[in-house]
């Protein structure tokens, strides 16, 4: 997957290798400010409950 990617980046490889940085930065924008808060309430990691 990561290869056919690759080849479908436009340019030579420090193009590439800089358009591939930018992608994975979208990338986590979007999951840091978009995807992560609407799965928040859903997934509660601070109520930690305890068993004896």
């Amino acid at each position: 997957m990561y290869l056919w990617i690759w080849r479908k980046l436009p340019g030579r490889p420090p193009t590439r290798i800089l358009t591939a940085a930018v992608l994975v930065a979208a990338v986590g924008a979007v999951l840091w400010y978009v995807v992560f808060p609407l799965l928040e309430p859903a997934v509660t990691l601070d109520e930690v409950t305890l068993r004896k």
